[in-house]
């Protein structure tokens, strides 16, 4: 089988010999990016992508295909094929480093000398020798993906860190490697510092404590707490809310899977709970990670309650998480569709379906056009109509600011640009939650996504699907939703036939697990379904 090396200089290894590569810079550019990406691009978009407009950018294609494809071929053909419209490289004939750092990191399945081999490879620079600075498009993927993969080489050392199997001194290392990936993470700041006092270093450790402190405060971030323990990351206080210790060895892990749509979209979706329970589908929402998501300080303890009642199955919506975020179409057509491959996928042929704020709208739609395969309707926070088709020009102006610093600031360090979402999905969130959830965007999506989807949930529009609901709904909604107001939650519930409304005591568009709301959510779903 060929491989193709991705990181460090671009390589075609072939029976264990590398070949000679074409000497054009964009040619290899070309052959990185299909390697990377796996799916069908159109000959247009890699035009526009990787040549400028007063060359003859379609001749040139073909020229560096046609040097590709000779290099590609073995006995079984090329994997490499184009037509008048779409070129593909078939990822299934080749192998490339890219894929296997990416799936050691995500499957807990890796040993710790196949997590140690993969932070290596990942030291190297993603398509070092395939930069194009004159290609702004082809630049900002570039970049994206080379953020994408020092977040990856950051969860390699964060797992080799946590791995109790290896001795405190090299349990130290990772935590330090973890910490240089992830310098604004608490938990890594934390883990970094009691990793070193456990080597016996109390001094070293004091000396990093404190210029962690310092650190986090010129960041204008809230400081972590030291007193923490990074083996049981997450809350470990009881409130009135679910209380929630994570890793529970008594509660049994996620299964995760992956399908590949009709528009050759991979989808990263899990299911949890017994599977004698009664079902539970939860539409996916912009901002999840189906693995982030299920060790997630904030909303995971509500999670694991509705899995202690039903077989709970989510997905991360294409576009974020671990399902393909390079993807041509983001709309709510193709969050529908992928929906229904989910619970095709997941062998489930009625169910319950929970849709939150924006997962509301897709899950109204999906209700509307399979009726017999919706057996209940749960909405929480969620609208019927974006606002760009109710929206004043002063509201549309602010919207529209918000996407291009958005679009600019997504990615940097500095969290100040998350922060604006975080604060309004959020607001009586912790410090240390707030600073958790800003480091959690940039891990769940890219820039340019993240402005797809903000503009994609703005031009959502299902009013005339409400009256067509058929299934018994339940309409829950935060009196104090700065996000998506209470009244719009009730006149949501006003539309849809013999609609249940319940709101609830929270200032939160997104719960917290650790507020009572949480609890009184849980157990007006659990009522509803079980009843």
């Amino acid at each position: 089988m060929v491989e193709i090396k991705t990181l460090g200089a671009l390589a075609i290894v072939k029976d264990g010999h590398s070949l000679d590569l074409p000497s054009s810079r964009k040619t290899r550019a070309l052959l990185g990016y299909l390697a990377i990406e796996g799916s069908e691009q159109s000959r247009q978009s890699l035009c526009e992508l990787l040549w400028e407009i007063p060359d003859d950018p379609r001749a040139s294609l073909r020229w560096s295909l046609s040097k590709l494809r000779a290099l590609l071929t073995d006995e079984g053909g090329s994997p490499l094929t184009a037509d008048r419209n779409i070129v593909h490289l078939d990822i299934s004939r080749i192998t490339t480093d890219w894929d296997r750092v990416a799936k050691a990191a995500q499957y807990s399945a890796a040993s710790a000398d196949e997590l140690r081999a993969s932070w290596i490879a990942a030291q190297d620079i993603l398509l070092e020798d395939c930069e194009l600075p004159n290609q702004r498009d082809y630049s900002t993927w570039l970049e994206q993906r080379r953020n994408e993969l020092t977040r990856t080489r950051a969860l390699l050392a964060k797992r080799l860190a946590q791995d109790e199997s290896l001795d405190n001194a090299a349990r130290d290392r990772w935590a330090q490697r973890w910490l240089e990936d992830a310098e604004f993470a608490p938990e890594a700041a934390l883990a970094a510092v009691l990793a070193r006092r456990a080597t016996g270093q109390a001094e070293a450790a004091n000396q990093l404590q404190n210029d962690l402190r310092d650190r986090f405060h010129a960041a204008g971030l809230q400081q972590p707490d030291f007193a923490g323990d990074p083996g049981k990351p997450g809350y470990t206080r009881v409130s009135d809310g679910i209380a929630s210790v994570q890793n529970d060895a008594a509660f049994p892990d996620q299964d995760i899977r992956l399908l590949t749509t009709q528009d050759d979209v991979t989808i990263a979706w899990a299911s949890v709970g017994d599977k004698d329970s009664p079902p539970l589908v939860k539409a996916a929402n912009w901002l999840t990670h189906m693995e982030l998501d299920w060790q997630a300080p904030i909303w995971s303890p509500l999670y694991r309650e509705l899995a202690r009642s039903f077989h709970f199955i989510r997905y991360d919506e294409r576009g974020c998480g671990l399902s393909d975020w390079d993807v041509s179409d983001i709309s709510v057509e193709s969050f529908v569709t992928d929906l229904k491959q989910v619970v095709d996928a997941a062998g489930i042929d009625r169910f319950p379906l929970l849709g939150i704020s924006q997962g509301a709208a897709v899950s109204i739609e999906f209700a509307a056009r399979y009726p017999d395969r919706v057996s209940h309707l749960v909405l929480f926070g969620g609208y019927d109509c974006g606002w760009r088709h109710s929206a004043t020009d002063d509201e549309i102006r602010e919207r529209e600011a918000v996407m291009v610093l958005t679009e600019s600031g997504w990615g940097r360090d500095n969290p100040a640009y998350r922060h604006m979402f975080s604060q309004t999905f959020m607001p009586d969130a912790t410090a240390e939650e707030l600073e958790w959830f800003d480091e959690f965007q940039r891990q769940t999506a890219s820039a340019e996504n993240a402005v797809r989807f903000l503009e994609a949930f703005a031009s959502i529009d299902v009013r005339d699907r409400l009256e067509q609901i058929e299934c018994p709904t339940l309409v829950i909604h935060s009196r104090g939703d700065q996000r998506i107001p209470f009244e719009t939650g009730r006149k949501l519930a006003a539309r849809i036939p013999n609609a249940r409304f319940a709101g609830i005591e929270s200032n939160n568009h997104l719960l917290l697990g650790r507020e009572s709301a949480s609890t009184k959510f849980v157990s007006l779903v659990r009522d509803f379904l079980l009843e």
